[in-house]
């Protein structure tokens, strides 16, 4: 048995807390601002089916043994990996792919703060009344006048950054653990508030149509590319915050159950997201294929409109952030946890070291939609860029290696020991998943994200 490692951080009081905290890091912007777009563009039912196939087959096994390498070591993705790789006497090499993760982890957050500046921005822009009786033309006047000025979006991603860093800053127990006991049931309560006012909008069965009957001659191959890469994105794997949240998991906490229980209410917060959403789009004549600008542009048109429009948006938007902010601070904890405690900053040190970076790295996100607007990479805006670099290359490849080192390079020795399921034939099914099926549907998907396929 691995000699135990001792975490400088703490642990999570129970088993409760971590699946909380765990379900916060995943639910997130892709669940409320990203899956319902996404699943507008790619013809509904269809790809919600493949999406929940890429879940269950792909996400889970893989976040079982991102959750299990951090609990062995108890530290760290860099220093996780360097420990395991010694453990397993794999290529020293292996160790990087604690750096992609903690790298991929930052970048995705620099530009996730500006996104989820706009949600707490268009808080206050709903509570104002703005969007009252506006039309589509005037709503994309707003839209484009906040997202044109580099002052209004600095001032949001600042605010949001700010808040993310006061959490993390105060630790496991009295920060990510407390925000979260609070953020979550929160989060619960605005979605089933607007999920029971979509069922009044007299186009709730049109919604749930759309997003439950698939019509598979709308799906595409970069259909299923999108849905593979989302299931990484939404679940948080390959981005170093499940290993991390992992190595702050108490040993007597089973880590398979856990894994299914964050993964199946993030799913089910994604589902409940498009039963709130598309009714309202439907219910207004609007176009549920809109794209990014669907929380932003479409559904304020309706928000200005209905009856209880005006609270509904201020709900919706403070659920946005809330579920943001719950991502938020799981995307910057693995580099803190590195700099406290490889290079012995103190926490405050280290989150403003991160926190510092990240928001000088989400100013390229800031200046991509105005005054950079016309500066392009590989005929891509500098967030277009990010986006399509963390969630479709680095976050795959990061699950990729997770699996291949958690079922070929980790002996199964170790890992049943680490997972200690039940049953064999469950932790038979699991490696049968994750040295097999994971590693080999990823490996087929980026080979088509690369234009092998």
């Amino acid at each position: 048995m691995m000699e135990t490692q001792k975490t400088v951080h703490g642990a999570w009081s129970s088993r409760f807390a971590f699946i909380l905290a765990a379900t916060g890091s995943a639910v997130g912007l892709g669940n409320i601002w990203k899956f319902p777009y996404i699943t507008g563009e790619n013809g509904g039912g269809a790809f919600v089916l493949v999406y929940l196939f890429c879940v269950l087959l792909i996400g889970i096994p893989i976040m079982i043994a991102e959750t299990m390498l951090g609990r062995r070591s108890q530290r760290n993705p860099i220093e996780t990996m360097q420990i395991l790789t010694e453990e397993a006497g794999a290529d020293k090499n292996w160790h990087y792919l604690g750096w992609m993760g903690v790298i991929a982890g930052l970048l995705i957050l620099s530009y996730y703060s500006v996104i989820a500046g706009w949600a707490s921005a268009y808080v206050f822009k709903a509570f104002a009344g703005s969007f009252f009786d506006a039309d589509a033309k005037e709503i994309k006047t707003i839209f484009n006048n906040f997202v044109g000025s580099p002052i209004q979006l600095i001032f949001w991603h600042s605010l949001f950054m700010l808040a993310t860093m006061l959490i993390v800053v105060r630790g496991i127990n009295n920060g990510l653990e407390k925000a979260t006991q609070y953020l979550m049931p929160s989060l619960f309560v605005l979605m089933f508030l607007l999920v029971g006012y979509a069922m009044t909008t007299g186009s709730y069965f049109q919604g749930l149509q759309f997003l439950f009957i698939p019509d598979f001659s709308k799906l595409t191959s970069n259909s299923v590319l999108t849905a593979m890469g989302h299931a990484f994105f939404t679940l948080s794997l390959g981005m170093g915050a499940i290993m991390v949240y992992g190595s702050y998991l108490p040993k007597n906490i089973s880590i398979a159950k856990t894994a299914f229980l964050i993964a199946g209410a993030d799913t089910i917060v994604a589902l409940l997201a498009g039963i709130a959403i598309f009714p309202i789009v439907f219910a207004n004549n609007l176009h549920p294929n809109s794209g990014p600008g669907l929380i932003f542009e479409t559904l304020p048109i309706a928000f200005g409109s209905m009856t209880g429009g005006w609270l509904m948006g201020i709900l919706f938007f403070v659920m946005l952030t809330i579920a943001a902010l719950t991502s938020s601070i799981s995307l910057i904890e693995p580099a803190v946890a590195w700099l406290v405690e490889n290079k012995g900053f103190s926490r405050e040190k280290a989150c403003a070291w991160t926190g510092g970076l990240t928001w000088v790295l989400g100013l390229g996100t800031v200046f991509s939609f105005n005054v950079w607007s016309d500066v392009t990479f590989f005929e891509r805006t500098i967030f277009q860029l990010l986006d399509y670099l963390t969630a479709n290359l680095m976050l795959p490849i990061g699950g990729f290696c997770i699996a291949i080192f958690a079922g070929w390079m980790m002996k199964s020795q170790h890992s049943a020991e680490e997972l200690d399921m039940p049953t064999q034939a469950g932790y038979d099914a699991w490696k049968l998943l994750i040295s097999y099926v994971a590693p080999a549907a990823v490996f087929f998907v980026f080979l088509h994200v690369v234009g092998v396929l």
